[in-house]
């Protein structure tokens, strides 16, 4: 078995946890303490956040995106290949190593999405530009945690609670979609989306796409009042 090496270490601002990159061989893994964030050899469902928000909204002309987390960029890769060239893309990292990672020994992994004309990369929570937007989005993708319920970062609860979901559907334009990202169901969470104002689907999708992997979910929450 080959070993792990640690490549980088960076301090999450705000809470002052730490983030480390490994790899082994090809494979990427960013963890939190002991504790997995995400690996290079599972981002089935990653992409699969960004084919189902992106095909609901197929038909808009210059669409915009927002998405919230940056990871190994899976889930940024798969919104570019299917969009335009006249869309938009914003992507909030917090992290500012996580965004030099993408730049640097993790490039590859996104086919260098970083490089697109399309990408501007706002080094901030997504909750701030969320809370400031006012139908200025067609679709806004959360990969931000493991979930509503499994936070990485317990500040990351205003993204998921009333407060925090009206403020993405105020957000989003008439008939846009708020794909969020989860490892597992949540009922909780999906009434909330509901008493927020939005139409629900939960996506049940697979952690390496067609090659199986754990099932993960994705919500897909309509702001109503225009065809997505």
């Amino acid at each position: 078995m080959i070993p792990w090496t640690l490549l980088d270490t960076a301090t999450v601002p705000l809470d002052g946890g730490e983030l480390r990159l490994l790899r082994r061989g090809a494979e990427f893994s960013i963890r939190a303490g002991t504790r997995e964030l995400m690996n290079s050899r599972a981002h089935g469902s990653e992409e699969a956040l960004a084919e189902t928000a992106c095909a609901r909204i197929a038909a808009r002309a210059q669409p915009r995106i927002l998405i919230g987390g940056l990871g190994m960029g899976f889930t940024l890769r798969a919104a570019l290949d299917a969009l335009g060239a006249d869309a938009r893309v914003e992507v909030a990292e917090l992290v500012p190593a996580v965004v030099a990672w993408n730049r640097g020994p993790l490039a590859d992994l996104s086919g260098r999405g970083l490089e697109d004309p399309r990408v501007s990369i706002l080094e901030t929570d997504v909750a701030d530009p969320v809370r400031c937007a006012r139908s200025a989005y067609d679709a806004i993708l959360l990969d931000a945690d493991n979930g509503p319920e499994a936070l990485s970062r317990a500040a990351n609860d205003r993204l998921y609670d009333l407060a925090g979901l009206s403020a993405a559907r105020t957000a989003l334009r008439p008939g846009g979609v708020l794909a969020v990202w989860s490892a597992g169901p949540d009922a909780n969470f999906a009434r909330r989306l509901r008493t927020a104002g939005f139409a629900v689907e939960e996506v049940r999708v697979r952690a390496r796409g067609a090659r199986g992997g754990a099932r993960h979910i994705v919500w897909i929450a309509t702001r109503p009042g225009g065809e997505a």
